[in-house]
């Protein structure tokens, strides 16, 4: 995704197209990707891999402030709980790049999440990028400092 690129503004349908990647995506690691009929579901996916199931919610962003990448986890409604939701991969538009984050880490913040993908210590880093996690499956990321 080059820097001049156009970034798609309406966030539903931008939301769509970074569902779409997630899939190729996924697929691309090996993943069986299913996308729930409906919309009432509080993940956008369900991934597999040699019969784990996961479940995964999508957002995307290309919100910067100086120094970092703004993502929305504010919800209309209820807000997304562990029960709920394994993953989240976020899509950092303008960087063509993912961060897959364990639930856990991503409920707690109840807000925004900022992301730097320029500043290497930062605290979200170790998530960019982490298909492994994934492939971990959700009991193995439980042992995760």
């Amino acid at each position: 995704m080059g820097k001049n690129k156009k970034f798609i503004k309406d966030h539903k349908l931008r939301g769509e197209w970074a569902e779409a990647r997630f899939m190729a995506c996924a697929a691309e690691h090996g993943f069986n990707v299913s996308k729930p009929w409906g919309d009432t579901s509080r993940y956008d996916f369900a991934i597999e891999l040699k019969g784990r199931f996961l479940r995964v919610q999508v957002k995307s962003t290309i919100c910067k402030n100086d120094r970092y990448y703004i993502c929305s986890f504010r919800t209309v409604g209820k807000p997304y709980r562990e029960e709920q939701i394994d993953f989240f991969a976020v899509y950092v538009v303008p960087e063509d790049l993912w961060y897959i984050l364990p639930a856990k880490v991503v409920i707690r913040i109840k807000g925004n999440l900022l992301l730097a993908p320029d500043r290497h210590q930062h605290k979200y880093e170790r998530y960019r990028e982490s298909w492994h996690l994934l492939k971990a499956g959700k009991d193995k990321e439980k042992r995760m400092p």
